[in-house]
């Protein structure tokens, strides 16, 4: 069985690198937006292992856009160098603001970070001689001057990179005291977890690999908007994928994603007036018989940690 997974492993692998030799222009597009919507699944569902849910995937995402994006246009500042200044603001944004929200639990914590995504897109609305106003802005050049393999190469890599980090995460104390505090926060701090310490460097952590993500949407595709970056969709999809997937498994959000990013991608082919119905109705039918998602249910089975 080993060898079969490891076989099934390598071909996996090896299909996803060699795509840029073998897939056009619109196959590599639709793997930059999995791929973006995975790292963003990966990102939640580490700050899920706290048991914390965050509504606010779109804010800090949509911070990185317009900070790689504004950097580029207003300071000049090299594409990549944008993209990690993106991360690094949503980061340094979150550990701030988490000071003063993770006393917070539950639907109390998530309403707070989805009203702190929706003051960003507010602010951004507001400022049109910095950011565009509502209209938005479209970046003077896109990165690698758009070339495709490139940027798919590009979303690989921070795709990957959050998956490294999830696994490491893993592995480490981290995810013990994450999921003691998860289970049960006063058995947690009995046993000598710093509660407030992990919640924060976690929610600091995941919110950083949002803002990398967005900075990267914005140099990927090189149009940014208040409405676009700041959208439900990026609250929404992630959070289905890592559901779905498995999101207190590290490879559940990966599974998630590509299962649901590519039968979405079919059915707007396919049944262009009612994709979002059967794509609706395929989530229903995976949480009713997957409670604990895709992933979660093959752990529960076969006892493996994955």
């Amino acid at each position: 069985m080993r060898r079969w997974r490891e076989l099934l492993f390598t071909l996996t692998m090896a299909a996803v690198v060699t795509l840029p030799l073998y897939g056009g222009g619109y196959l590599l597009n639709v793997s930059n937006l999995i791929l973006i919507h995975m790292s963003l699944a990966l990102s939640w569902a580490l700050l899920f292992w706290s048991g914390q849910l965050s509504l606010g995937i779109s804010g800090f995402f949509g911070l990185g856009v317009y900070t790689a994006a504004l950097s580029f246009v207003r300071a000049g500042i090299y594409p990549l160098l944008g993209i990690l200044l993106g991360g690094v603001m949503s980061g340094a944004f979150a550990l701030a603001v988490g000071m003063a929200v993770l006393n917070l639990r539950g639907m109390y914590f998530a309403i707070v970070t989805l009203a702190l995504a929706e003051a960003f897109r507010v602010i951004i609305r507001n400022v049109p001689d910095l950011s565009g106003g509502p209209e938005g802005m479209v970046l003077p050049s896109l990165i690698f001057d758009g070339d495709p393999s490139k940027t798919y190469w590009l979303t690989l890599i921070v795709a990957c990179l959050t998956l490294v980090l999830l696994m490491v995460v893993r592995k480490s104390r981290m995810h013990i005291a994450l999921t003691s505090i998860r289970n049960d926060e006063i058995v947690a701090q009995s046993n000598g977890v710093n509660i407030y310490r992990y919640l924060l460097w976690t929610f600091a952590l995941s919110s950083a690999i949002q803002g990398l993500t967005g900075g990267l949407y914005a140099h990927v595709y090189g149009f940014i908007s208040p409405e676009g970056s700041f959208s439900l969709e990026l609250v929404l999809l992630p959070i289905i994928m890592a559901v779905v997937g498995g999101a207190t498994t590290t490879w559940g959000p990966v599974i998630g994603a590509v299962l649901l990013g590519s039968v979405s991608e079919f059915l707007k082919i396919k049944i262009p007036n009612g994709h979002l119905l059967i794509y609706g109705v395929i989530i229903v039918i995976v949480v009713l018989f997957f409670p604990k998602g895709i992933m979660g249910t093959l752990e529960e089975r076969f006892q493996r940690d994955w």
